[in-house]
């Protein structure tokens, strides 16, 4: 049986929630975390941490900008496919919650998709507040909060074929180990160096065309 784990920021939506942060709230002292992640001195997860946590507008602003995020068009009508299909479908979000529900949380519960993220909350006084899974989670990561390769490990070992979809540095490891996968951006970049199979897609039209075309048979 098939089943498929995607990405959220930049494969679900067309940039990174961090980048429409960036643009609207966040000055050059408020990257800095940025900064030293990039040079390898904290984590992925701290670094957002930080800088979501500098964020002071009040909550209706940060809502209206999340409403900006542009969600592709074909996710949902694809969530609808395989939820029919009984196909399990997981997002792996080294985001957080609160972005993501507000964008697509009622598709999210109705069409009984699983959502692995990291924690939040939000408050003008202490910013949008990150926290990791659980150390005793399976798909517990140090590096970005969860682990994608442990959610496509999961799946393999419960006897699923995974397909996996993704964009960015922290979707290589979790597309080395699945069946079939899509990239874009710099994950496809990344698989065509090291020489990993892959399916290029411009959106999630193509996505939805591979399964229907693989539930047809």
């Amino acid at each position: 049986m098939m089943s498929f784990v995607t990405d959220f920021d930049g494969t679900i939506t067309d940039d990174d929630f961090f980048v429409y942060v960036k643009e609207a709230f966040l000055d050059d002292t408020a990257l800095a975390p940025w900064n030293r992640y990039l040079a390898g001195e904290i984590t992925h997860f701290d670094a957002l941490k930080q800088m979501f946590g500098s964020i002071r507008v009040n909550e209706e602003e940060l809502i209206n900008l999340i409403k900006k995020v542009n969600v592709d068009k074909w996710v949902i009508p694809t969530f609808e496919m395989l939820h029919k299909a009984q196909i399990p479908i997981y997002i792996a979000s080294a985001g957080c919650d609160y972005y993501i529900k507000l964008l697509i949380g009622h598709e999210i519960e109705k069409y009984g998709v699983t959502l692995v993220t990291n924690r939040s909350s939000y408050s003008q006084l202490s910013g949008l507040m990150i926290e990791r899974l659980p150390k005793d989670s399976p798909f517990y990561n140090e590096e970005i909060g969860i682990s994608k390769a442990g959610i496509v490990n999961h799946l393999l070992q419960g006897g699923k074929r995974v397909v996996f979809a993704g964009d960015g540095p922290p979707d290589f490891e979790p597309a080395k180990l699945a069946d079939t996968v899509f990239a874009k951006k710099i994950l496809l970049e990344k698989c065509e160096k090291e020489g990993l199979k892959t399916k290029k897609f411009n959106d999630y039209q193509d996505i939805y065309t591979f399964f229907e075309s693989e539930l047809a048979k």
